[in-house]
């Protein structure tokens, strides 16, 4: 959504100037974070999202953090499983094509790496922090391992070379 505000109306450029949306107040309540949470599972406005999450406060206590911890993996896994289930119909229309699979690599990765960042939240408590980070993590380094084991099947030793130069876990 944009927002637009008169201009000059002396102006050659026209009568409206368009303005950048207004940034998401940071979360600091459950109903908040769910709120900001669901944005981040729609990828609705990922940069103002994720700066808002990193701003964001919570009262770490019993049953607040559960909810939130929950919502907030599940909205992880959600996003990864719809990168993987993107980077598989990217694979298949590739139909080869040396650009179109490392564009598919590079699309993943960076997907992997906001991800990254998304779960890497300073309302976490440093205790539980490698645990939630991990999360990712994993996914991508099992995504990478099952990349390469399924490039050895190609004898001319292109697609290997391909996917070890573009690693989907290297953020």
């Amino acid at each position: 959504m944009e927002h637009r505000t008169p201009g000059n109306r002396n102006s050659k450029e026209g009568a409206y100037i368009i303005m950048n949306p207004k940034t998401l107040k940071p979360p600091a309540t459950y109903a908040e974070w769910a709120e900001v949470l669901d944005k981040l599972r729609k990828k609705e406005d990922d940069p103002s999202v994720i700066e808002a999450m990193h701003k964001g406060t919570l009262v770490w206590q019993s049953g607040v953090a559960e909810r939130f911890s929950q919502k907030l993996i599940d909205t992880i896994n959600a996003r990864m499983n719809s990168a993987v289930d993107k980077f598989q119909k990217d694979m298949q229309r590739s139909n080869g094509h040396e650009e179109a699979i490392i564009q598919a690599l590079l699309s993943l990765r960076k997907e992997f790496g906001f991800l990254y960042q998304a779960i890497n939240l300073p309302v976490i408590p440093e205790k539980d922090m490698s645990r939630y980070c991990s999360l990712v993590r994993e996914q991508a380094d099992k995504a990478q391992s099952s990349l390469e084991d399924s490039a050895k099947k190609d004898r001319t030793g292109k697609l290997a070379s391909i996917v070890r130069n573009h690693k989907v876990n290297n953020f």
